[in-house]
């Protein structure tokens, strides 16, 4: 028996597919990353039928390295990351590893693959990377031929070996009919591609279904055209393919038990793709954060086991401060920030317990002051630019040089290359003849929230947080009580400094005193102290005319103690306009704005309600003054 479907019929369901996925792909090219628009979150939300772009199977297939050594490569694509398995040692590895991935036309289409060697006891090194526009991809290869990319070293994106990969989107009714087969299969007891009505009624019968139960019969009989009462596993999956598109037969997951909705085939049909090949064939491991996590060694495992480090997305209190997970706003990707262990394990002592905050209360305070004072001096001196190329080792898959405006012999000490400069046009700034639209202050993972309420809630945990504490008594703080809260904070590895996030005259500058704390989330989330209402700190009082007065507050940190100004009082400033920068070690702007003037981007809000920080960089749209609320589109 023929399956009911012509190579006509299926050639023209490909050209559909190719001629949607082009209309995506133009689309998404006209939309600038960071302008607004809700990050795609597939495991937590329905897909429409509009927004469904097909399932992508991507395979790796292996590589071509500059040295022997035990290889694992990881695919990380939203806010999920796959790893394959470990290599035999050799300088081409062969993976043949596979996963389907859900595309989807406002979800994530940039996929990082990056290639690890494995011969590290706690953690395994990563060696080179590169990134692939999925979308992009079927569209001009609608075929799954083999394609080589070049692999680039993290630190100076030399070429340091070749990937080989296979991309293709499924067809729909072929995944469907695939995976009736392999549901079929299932009770093919004597494996031999051949089901008896006894087989296939028993299958049936487990779905549960009375729609099931009363087609079992027609449908076996359809494809049993000799009545021999044996019918090919091939044959019965078109059939109950083509039947499950007109009414499902199916009600739960074959694999995890979930209940299907069945109103939804769509969905239903994603589901239990992407579900059913969990663990089978040569796919490759999930259940992992980012490609960081999913390369660590046995030493990291039993660490997790033994709960002294855990990933997670949210507030990180306890163990779950060992990691900070950040989602990237351009690839729309959890990324791990960098942070060495040992200043983990100390944060955690100091900010998570009454204990070592009472140590702060007994003179630690002042000893974090000196030891700041001490290390900014450190970082003047001439010795100190010795300990610039050991930083960009360790942060190195997360500082771009080609972006800087000087070359790395240009600084001659440590600090010059912390406040380094970028290039003109490395941060284009979003609607720049629209002063209705806010800008991001800085290269920062970014908290949003439309007030202040929502601020405590998802993030701020010190009890004593308040609008007031933070502005100081010699700011009149009454405009920005019920008013909106954005939080850009800096790492060591971000480039440090910051620009205005609105166009307006600076009225004054008010400096409050304070301690150092870190400005770390360790410390943002722990409900035993108050980091941004007690650190040192800088009030700018900006006066606009879309958004009206704008508090920017520069906060210190541990290691920063020193905050620089390049405007003064009077300055007429223009959105992402230069305004500062901070010195060696972490540090926090927080911008206040007064109540219904702004309405920040969804997708921040979005993240921050998850207690997810954003990656965002200087000119990157924040959020448009009442009532003008459409968002801005800019070329890429």
């Amino acid at each position: 028996m023929g399956n009911g479907n012509s190579t006509e019929t299926k050639e023209s369901r490909r050209s559909k597919m190719r001629q949607k996925l082009q209309s995506f792909s133009s689309r998404r090219r006209l939309r600038r990353p960071g302008s607004g628009s809700v990050s795609g979150l597939a495991s937590q939300r329905s897909v429409s039928q509009e927004d469904f772009a097909g399932i992508a199977l991507l395979t790796l297939i292996g590589a071509e390295m500059k040295f022997k050594d035990k290889w694992l490569a990881c695919v990380s694509f939203g806010e999920q990351t796959f790893r394959t398995g470990i290599s035999d040692s050799t300088d081409k590895p062969v993976w043949s590893s596979e996963k389907k991935l859900l595309l989807e036309k406002n979800g994530p289409s940039l996929a990082r693959i990056s290639v690890f060697e494995t011969n590290r006891l706690s953690k395994n090194n990563i060696i080179g990377y590169f990134e692939l526009d999925l979308l992009e991809f079927v569209v001009q290869e609608p075929d799954s031929t083999c394609k080589s990319f070049d692999l680039l070293d993290p630190t100076s994106s030399n070429v340091v070996g070749s990937m080989f990969i296979s991309c293709s989107v499924e067809d729909p009714v072929e995944t469907e009919t695939c995976f009736a087969k392999r549901i079929l299969s299932i009770v093919d007891y004597n494996e031999d591609g051949h089901l008896s009505f006894s087989e296939f009624s028993d299958l049936m019968n487990a779905f549960g279904n009375l729609v099931a139960s009363k087609k079992k019969e027609e449908l076996f009989k359809a494809a049993d055209l000799n009545g021999d009462g044996v019918v090919t596993i091939d044959e019965l999956a078109a059939l109950l393919a083509v039947q499950q598109e007109k009414e499902p037969i199916i009600n739960n997951c074959p694999v995890c038990g979930e209940a299907l909705q069945l109103s939804d085939k769509l969905n239903a049909m994603i589901h239990m793709t992407l579900c059913f090949d969990e663990g089978t064939g040569n796919q490759m491991t999930g259940g992992f954060l980012t490609d960081r996590q999913a390369s660590y060694g046995w030493m990291f495992k039993l660490s997790e086991w033994t709960h002294l480090s855990t990933y997670d997305v949210g507030l990180n209190t306890g163990s779950s401060a060992s990691h900070i997970v950040v989602i990237d706003r351009k690839t729309k990707r959890l990324v791990e920030e960098l942070i060495d262990s040992k200043i983990v394990m100390s944060m955690r002592a100091i900010y998570q317990s009454k204990i070592g905050l009472g140590l702060m209360d007994q003179g630690a305070k002042e000893i974090l002051q000196n030891l700041s004072e001490k290390q900014g001096k450190k970082m003047n001196t001439a010795e100190s630019a010795q300990n610039i190329p050991s930083f960009l080792e360790f942060f190195k898959d997360q500082i771009n040089m080609a972006e800087v405006k000087y070359p790395l012999d240009h600084f001659k000490t440590f600090n010059e290359f912390f406040i380094r400069e970028l290039k003109p046009g490395a941060r284009p700034i979003a609607c720049t003849d629209r002063d209705d639209v806010a800008v991001s202050a800085a290269d920062c993972r970014l908290m949003a929230f439309q007030s202040v309420d929502d601020s405590t809630r998802f993030w701020i945990k010190g009890r004593k947080f308040s609008i007031t504490g933070l502005l100081g008594k010699d700011v009149d703080s009454d405009a920005f009580l019920d008013g909106s809260l954005v939080i850009f904070r800096l790492a060591p590895q971000d480039y440090h400094r910051f620009h205005s996030p609105v166009s307006g005259v600076i009225e004054k500058f008010v400096d409050v005193p304070g301690s150092l704390y870190t400005v770390n989330p360790i410390a943002v989330n722990s409900k035993y102290c108050n980091v941004f209402t007690e650190n040192k700190r800088t009030v700018v009082m900006i006066s606009t005319a879309e958004f009206g007065k704008v508090a920017f507050v520069a906060i210190g940190a541990t290691m920063v103690g020193s905050i620089t100004f390049v405007r003064k009082e009077g300055d007429h400033i223009k959105k992402g306009d230069e305004l500062g920068y901070f010195s060696f070690g972490g540090s926090t702007v927080i911008c206040v704005f007064e109540k219904d003037s702004i309405k920040l981007d969804e997708d921040l809000l979005a993240n921050s309600a998850r207690s997810l920080e954003t990656l965002v960089t200087v000119g990157m749209q924040l959020g448009v003054s009442f009532p003008k609320l459409e968002n801005c589109s800019l070329e890429s």
